[in-house]
Order: C-alpha cells, then sequence, then structure tokens
C-alpha cells in the first residue's frame, strides 16, 4: 500500500474533494442570504473550514473568468492560464475561418507563445515575476483537456469542397427553390445522379491469428477498379440501376459461369480505362432511367414530370435533353454550377460513402454465404 495515502495511524487518508466553481459561487450566494457555515458544509459535505476559506476569498472568485469547460481551479491554475486559453481559441477560430490548416503541434506552439507574450506584460507591469510559476508547458496531457474543456475536434479537410463557390451556390440554391415551387415538384420526382469510382476487390488490411501465431505472411493487394454511376430521388424511395463500367466487356467469371448480363442488378459497359464516357451515360438515360422514372411516376400517380440534378463531369452532355427520346421528354435537366458540387451534390451528401462503406459488408457477406 502506498503511504502517500495513509495518515499516521497507517489509515487511509480520504482523497480531497474538490469543489467546482459554479459550486464555491453557489456557497457565496447563500452565505450572503444568511445561510450558517455549518449548514453550508452539511449541505456540500465537507468541512467548515473549507466553507469558511472560499468566504474568505469571494471577492477574488467571484472576479475569476475560467476559461470555457474549466470547473476546478487549482493553485497551480492562475488567471494566466485562462486568459491563455481563451487567447487561443480566438485564434483558431480565426484560423478556421480563413481556412488554414492547424494541427496539434500548431495549436501546442502556438498556446506556449501567447503564455510568453502574457507573462511579460504582467512582469513589465508588475515589475516582478508574473503568476503561473517558472513557465508553461504545452504537454500532451494538457491538449487533450484543452479538447475536452473547449470541445474542439479534427477534421478531414476535402480539397474539393474548401473551393466550393460560396455565391455561386447561394444563388442557385434560390433559382432552385424557385423551380421547384413553381413547376410543383415533389420529392418523389426530383432526381440526382453521380459517378464514383470503386475498387471492389480491396481487402482489409487487419485480421485475426490464433494465440499462438505472432504474424501473417503479407499478400499482394488487387487493385481492380470499376466506375458507377448511382441515382435515386430525394425522398430515397426509388433507387435507378446502376451504370457499372469495367475494363473488361466479358470477366472470366462470366464466362466460367455463364453469366448474362442483361439479368444482373446493373447496367454493363466496359471500355480499356473504366471511365464513363457521353454515349454510355445517354445509352443508361435511355434504356434505364426513362423507362424506370416513368413506370414509377405513373405507378404512384405521380405527374409525369421530374428533374434531373447533374454536375458538369465531361460524361455529362451539356444538350442532354436533346438525346433523349420523345417519350422521356418530360425529363428536365439541371446542371450544377462549377465547384458547387462537393456542396449541393445530394450524392456527396455520405450517399456515395454510406454506399462504399456497406459495399465490404455485403461482399463479405456473400463469401461466407458461398463458403457454408
Amino acid at each position: 500500500m502506498d503511504p502517500k495515502v495513509k495518515d499516521k495511524t497507517g489509515e487511509k487518508k480520504k482523497p480531497k474533494k474538490m469543489i467546482s466553481m459554479e459550486a464555491k459561487h453557489e456557497i457565496i450566494a447563500k452565505h450572503e442570504r444568511g445561510v450558517r457555515i455549518i449548514d453550508l458544509a452539511n449541505e456540500y459535505g465537507c468541512n467548515p473550514s473549507t466553507i469558511s476559506t472560499i468566504i474568505k476569498q469571494k471577492e477574488a472568485i467571484k472576479k475569476l473568468q475560467p476559461s470555457k469547460g474549466v470547473t476546478i481551479i487549482s493553485k497551480l491554475r492562475t488567471n494566466i492560464y485562462d486568459e491563455m486559453e481563451q487567447l487561443l481559441l480566438l485564434w483558431i477560430k480565426e484560423k478556421q475561418l480563413a481556412g488554414d490548416f492547424v494541427s496539434e503541434a500548431i495549436i501546442c506552439e502556438k498556446a506556449g507563445a501567447i503564455f510568453q507574450d502574457l507573462k511579460c506584460d504582467i512582469t513589465e507591469m508588475e515589475g516582478e515575476s508574473s503568476q503561473g510559476g517558472e513557465g508553461f508547458k504545452a504537454s500532451r496531457g494538457w491538449f487533450d483537456n484543452f479538447m475536452k474543456r473547449s470541445s474542439i475536434h479534427s477534421v478531414i479537410r476535402h480539397g474539393e469542397a474548401s473551393s466550393g463557390d460560396i455565391k455561386a451556390i447561394e444563388n442557385f440554391i434560390k433559382v432552385f427553390e424557385k423551380l421547384i415551387s413553381e413547376e410543383g415538384y415533389l420529392p418523389q420526382q426530383v432526381f440526382n445522379c453521380d459517378e464514383t469510382g470503386l475498387f471492389q476487390k480491396k481487402m482489409p488490411r487487419r485480421t485475426f491469428i490464433m494465440a499462438e501465431e505472432k504474424s501473417l505472411p503479407g499478400h499482394k493487394a488487387m487493385k481492380g477498379r470499376l466506375t458507377l454511376a448511382l441515382c435515386a430521388n430525394a425522398i430515397g424511395d426509388f433507387k435507378i440501376k446502376s451504370l457499372l463500367i469495367y475494363h473488361s466487356e466479358n470477366p472470366r467469371v462470366f464466362k466460367a459461369y455463364k453469366v448474362m448480363k442483361e439479368k444482373i442488378q446493373v447496367l454493363w459497359r466496359a471500355n480499356s480505362k473504366a471511365w464513363v464516357t457521353r454515349q454510355f451515360f445517354i445509352e443508361r438515360m435511355n434504356i434505364v432511367f426513362g423507362p424506370s422514372v416513368k413506370k414509377y411516376l405513373i405507378d404512384n400517380g405521380l405527374p409525369l414530370k421530374c428533374v434531373l440534378l447533374l454536375d458538369n463531369a465531361p460524361a455529362h452532355p451539356p444538350g442532354l435533353g436533346d438525346d433523349l427520346l420523345d417519350e422521356f421528354k418530360f425529363v428536365k435537366i439541371v446542371y450544377l454550377p462549377p465547384n458547387t458540387t462537393s456542396t449541393l451534390q445530394p450524392m456527396d451528401q455520405q450517399v456515395i460513402s454510406n454506399f462504399k462503406k456497406l459495399f465490404p459488408d455485403a461482399s463479405f457477406q456473400a463469401l461466407l454465404q458461398s463458403y457454408r
């Protein structure tokens, strides 16, 4: 047993109870209203001497302005720490608005610089050593506690999103809202389509092995890549058959198992680079999108009209409406402004990312079923 936690009689000492700033302000307010010290001690579960000390220091406690999230003020934490953290939060906010990169190392370095500047200012004003001891060290422990107190957190920066045209985004939202309102489109009639690359053979890098084994031989990762064009309506109750572009027209597995491409759940097309071309996209509009949407609208008793939101990708022809068959002229094509897709593209609002997260699970589930 650690002797530090025992008193002279050999019994364990009770851990020192720290009183929060909120509780101290409550104690001071109640005492000023006439509540006795002994009653306050019983209420807050501490010694009367502790309450007396708080009452004696009430003027200093009232002046304290702890930084965000700080509930306990120790003897080592003085005003200079709180002021430093408040200034640091303002600096982080400025960097965020400017779109600058801020890492843990940069924050710690800036915290140390702010602390030293404050210390120098206090020394000049008082003509003596500043409060806060010899100095401040922005350690990993301090940073973790600072994150909890201030609720700052790290995020992944997306280059495309940071380059969005804010003015164009605001203008498009107004124009699109006016279109939906005037034409009377329902969420079931608003569609969006976007393409994404998919490494369909990608395997996880981590696995479980038996206790007696120390490692597992590595393997060469397979890098098979294809392109998927996903499409759905705004309400999410109708998904269009996906367009799949692969580098091979007839993969070996198709030949081995006599797979008929017409019966699979995607529109299969192929080119050497597995890219979506304008030809493929127009084919999909007339072979899949038009007939599927028309049937969906009729079956649900909806007016025969819809809006398709597209970005300005090279595979999307500028005059796509002219390439549609006459029976599908009810489809209105609306193009998003350049440099706005990261914000306005519905498929970019975690629809595609969620699909990519769920795809490996579905693939492994299919593999497990085949092993049984």
